[in-house]
């Protein structure tokens, strides 16, 4: 039979678990900012990896085509019409970038333009919401 000074023993205090509580919370506090702060570099580098790509297939279909395709979609399907085009460029559909926007490309005679605007979707920003280009 427990006696009432080995039943007190058998659980932690409030305090106990309050000083405990308060302990996790400040390692949260520490801790999560620097996750986060990995999660949007990696989001960025997989932009860059991923305009990479894209400019490695607008190259090939330069080279196979004579010029870059007006869009994006000319690396998955021959809206050029011509019997040169030796696609798909890609192995699967035009990627979103990280945050799910579509690339910006834009062309212009001989040379392209091939960005993503970042976390915010537009032109411009800082850190996260910033223009990512190869």
């Amino acid at each position: 039979m427990l006696t009432r000074s080995s039943a007190r023993q058998r659980g932690f205090t409030i305090i106990e678990l309050l000083i405990v509580m308060a302990i996790l919370g400040m390692l949260a506090v520490m801790v999560a900012p620097n996750l986060f702060n990995q999660a949007d570099g990696a989001r960025r580098d997989a932009a860059l990896s991923q305009i990479s790509a894209i400019a490695s297939a607008l190259d090939t279909y330069r080279l196979d085509v004579g010029q870059y395709p007006d869009e994006l979609q000319g690396l998955m399907e021959n809206t050029s019409d011509r019997a040169s085009w030796n696609g798909p460029y890609l192995n699967n559909e035009v990627p979103r970038d990280p945050w799910g926007f579509e690339f910006q490309y834009s062309v212009d005679g001989n040379t392209y333009t091939l960005m993503s605007y970042g976390a915010d979707g537009r032109p411009g920003g800082e850190d996260n919401d910033a223009d990512i280009s190869r």
